[in-house]
């Protein structure tokens, strides 16, 4: 599962930019992912409520990736991913005028569950199952 965590000021979105910019994000993913499995937070953050060095950020967006349903080990397939990610969130950041800062984190495929089951391996007919049914069953 990829799960996109958004900080950013209060007024850096629209509701419709959110739905924009969350289709783009399972955009990426879906070649090869369950839809259901791009998650999309967005975290308002007061004015004067960040911080980056100890002076107040009211221009500062910052977005965490976490991996959990595939991890890319390979550094080339890493940097087109990073540069992937930027072309979709740049238009609503640095276009608009807020600096902008991104990590991704890989947590082990073996800890992670959804509902209570544990999620089929890439490729499966489990899998594909989960995929055209756009949600988790058992298998």
């Amino acid at each position: 599962m990829p799960m996109w965590q958004i900080y950013h000021p209060e007024a850096a979105f629209s509701e419709s930019d959110k739905e924009e910019l969350a289709g783009k994000i399972t955009a990426i993913y879906e070649s090869f992912l369950p839809r259901f499995y791009v998650n999309v937070f967005f975290h308002s953050i007061p004015k004067d409520g960040l911080f980056i060095g100890g002076v107040v950020a009211n221009d500062f967006v910052r977005v965490t990736i976490d991996h959990i349903a595939r991890s890319i080990d390979d550094p080339g397939r890493q940097q087109a991913f990073l540069r992937g990610c930027a072309r979709v969130l740049e238009p609503y950041v640095a276009g608009r005028g807020y600096r902008w800062e991104l990590h991704v984190d890989d947590t082990p495929f073996d800890l992670w569950m959804i509902n209570g089951l544990k999620p089929p391996h890439p490729g499966t007919p489990a899998e594909l199952k989960w995929r055209s049914e756009n949600g988790p069953s058992a298998y």
